[in-house]
C-alpha cells in the first residue's frame, strides 16, 4: 500500500503532467504557436493573429478539456467503487445513452440543432436515465445493490440506445446531428458552454469527495459498512447523483467521450491504492491529462484535418481495457 509522501508525490508528479499537456494544447494544432510566444501572450495578450487564436480557441478548448476529462474520471471512479466492479464506466447507468435519445429526439421533433439548443436537453436525458436505473434497480422494496445498479443500468441502456437508433433512421436530420455530437468534440466549445455547465461539475465534484469516506467502507462490503455507521442508500444515491452531474454535464457539453471514466481510475488505482479520497484526487489530475493529450493527438493524427477527441480517446482507452480483460482475475474492488 502506498504510504502518504508517495502518494503526495504522485500527485504532485500528475499535476506536472497536467501543465505539460495543457501547454501542448494551447500550443499544437492547425497554427502553432511556439511554446514562448504562448507563455507571453497568457501575460501581456496583443492584438495579433496569435493571440486571438490563443485567446478565441485554445484557451476555452484546453480549459473544457480539464472539466470534462476531471469530470470522466471522477465519475469512473464512483462508479467502479459503487458498483464493486473495476469495469464499469459511467455508461453503465444509461448516461450517455439518456443524453443521445434526447438529442435526436429533439432534433427530430422541434427541427432545430445546435450545440445551445441541445445542451439542456442532453443533461435531461442523462439525468432522467440514471434517476431511472436507481428507480429500476431498487424495485420491489429491494436495496439497489451494485448487481443491481449495474443490471439495470445494461438494460436501460440497450433499450434507450434501440430507441436512438428507430430515431435516427427514421430522421436525416437527426442522424446528420447525431453523428457529429456522438463522437464527442472539444472543438467550438468555447466559454459560454462551460459557464453553463460549471455549476453542474462543481456541486458534482463537492459530492464526489464528500462520500469518498463512506464509499471506503462500503468496499468492506454493505454489512461492515452499516456496522461501522454508513448509511447505505443515502451514500449510493448521493454517489448516484455525483455520477449523472458530473458525465451528464460532461456529456451534454462535449458529446459521450468513451473510455476516459474506465482507464483513468484503473491508473489511479494502480498508483495510489484502492483509498477512494486518493482515487478521487488522482482522477481529478489524470482525467484532463488523458483528455488534453488525446485531442492534441486528433489535431495532428491526420495532418491538416482534425479527427474527434472522442475517438482518440477510445483508441487510447481500448488497449487499457483489453490488457484488464485478458488477465487470468480481475481485481475486485
Amino acid at each position: 500500500m502506498p504510504n502518504r509522501e508517495r502518494r503526495l508525490g504522485l500527485l504532485l508528479l500528475g499535476l506536472v503532467l497536467l501543465v505539460v499537456a495543457a501547454a501542448l494544447s494551447l500550443s499544437i494544432g492547425s497554427h502553432h504557436v511556439p511554446l514562448g510566444r504562448v507563455w507571453r501572450l497568457l501575460l501581456d495578450p496583443d492584438s495579433s493573429y496569435d493571440a486571438t487564436v490563443l485567446r478565441e480557441m485554445r484557451l476555452p478548448r484546453t480549459v473544457a478539456g480539464i472539466a470534462v476529462g476531471a469530470a470522466l474520471g471522477l465519475a469512473g471512479a464512483l462508479m467502479q467503487s459503487l458498483t464493486r466492479n473495476p469495469l464499469a464506466d459511467p455508461g453503465i447507468l444509461g448516461i450517455n445513452a439518456g443524453a443521445s435519445l434526447f438529442v435526436v429526439a429533439v432534433v427530430a421533433i422541434v427541427g432545430v440543432s445546435g450545440i445551445w439548443f441541445y445542451l439542456w436537453f442532453a443533461f435531461l436525458g442523462a439525468a432522467v436515465a440514471a434517476v431511472g436505473v436507481y428507480l429500476l434497480a431498487g424495485t420491489s422494496g429491494q436495496i439497489a445493490t451494485p448487481a443491481r445498479l449495474a443490471l439495470a443500468g445494461i438494460a436501460v441502456s440497450a433499450a434507450l440506445a434501440a430507441i436512438t437508433q428507430t430515431v435516427i433512421l427514421a430522421d436525416q436530420e437527426a442522424f446528420n446531428e447525431f453523428r457529429f455530437w456522438v463522437a464527442g468534440s472539444l472543438e467550438g466549445r468555447g466559454w459560454p458552454v462551460l459557464e453553463a455547465v460549471a455549476p453542474f461539475l462543481v456541486v458534482g465534484v463537492v459530492v464526489a469527495l464528500a462520500v469518498g469516506p463512506a464509499l471506503n467502507a462500503l468496499s468492506l462490503g454493505d454489512d461492515a459498512g452499516r456496522a461501522l455507521g454508513v448509511r447505505l442508500v443515502r451514500t449510493r444515491a448521493l454517489a448516484m447523483l455525483a455520477v449523472t452531474l458530473l458525465c451528464g454535464a460532461a456529456t451534454a457539453a462535449v458529446g459521450p467521450i468513451g473510455f476516459v471514466g474506465l482507464a483513468v481510475p484503473m491508473l489511479a488505482r494502480a498508483l495510489v491504492g484502492h483509498d477512494q479520497r486518493w482515487v478521487a484526487l488522482m482522477c481529478l489530475v489524470l482525467g484532463p491529462v488523458w483528455v488534453l493529450l488525446a485531442d492534441v493527438l486528433a489535431r495532428v493524427v491526420v495532418g491538416s484535418q482534425e479527427t474527434q477527441v472522442g475517438i482518440v480517446a477510445a483508441l487510447l482507452g481500448a488497449p487499457v481495457f483489453i490488457a484488464v480483460v485478458r488477465r487470468r482475475k480481475v481485481p475486485a474492488l
